[in-house]
C-alpha cells in the first residue's frame, strides 16, 4: 500500500511548520533579534594638517568590524559607502575590533560596546589612521 498524495500533502505541511518554529525559536535563543547597534564609522585624520574649514575625517566606507564576546567572534558587519553599519547582537559587552593584527590605522575606537535589552543602541566608531 502507497502513501496517498493526502500524505505526502500533509507531511510537507509539518515540515514547513516545524522549519518555521526552528527559526523562529533560533532567532529567540540568541537574544539577537531586538538588540544590537547602528552607527558610523569614520577614519581621520586624513591630512596631515587639518584646517579649521575642512573635514579632517571620513566615512570608513566597506570596512569590516569584528564584534567579540568572552573570546568568541559573535558578528561581523560591514559598512556601508557612507560608513553606516548596523548589527543584531545579545545584549552584553563586547570587544570590537577590526580583522587581522592590530597596527596603526587598524585601531577603532571605542574598543568596548555594550549593548542594551530590546534595543539598537547608536554607536559611533572612528579609526585613527596614523597621519600626523
Amino acid at each position: 500500500m502507497q502513501p496517498s498524495g493526502a500524505y505526502y500533502l500533509l507531511m510537507t505541511r509539518c515540515l514547513l511548520l516545524l522549519m518555521a518554529v526552528l527559526t523562529i525559536s533560533g532567532g529567540a535563543a540568541s537574544g539577537a533579534t531586538g538588540s544590537g547597534l547602528r552607527g558610523v564609522v569614520t577614519r581621520g585624520p586624513i591630512m596631515p594638517v587639518c584646517m579649521v574649514d575642512q573635514r579632517c575625517d571620513e566615512p570608513a566606507a566597506n570596512v569590516r568590524l569584528v564584534f567579540v564576546r568572552s573570546g568568541t567572534v559573535a558578528a561581523r558587519a560591514r559598512t556601508s559607502e557612507t560608513g553606516r553599519y548596523r548589527v543584531a547582537l545579545a545584549p552584553g559587552r563586547y570587544t570590537v575590533r577590526l580583522p587581522g593584527k592590530p597596527a596603526l590605522g587598524r585601531i577603532v575606537k571605542p574598543q568596548t560596546v555594550r549593548v542594551l535589552r530590546g534595543r539598537y543602541s547608536r554607536v559611533d566608531f572612528s579609526i585613527d589612521t596614523g597621519i600626523r
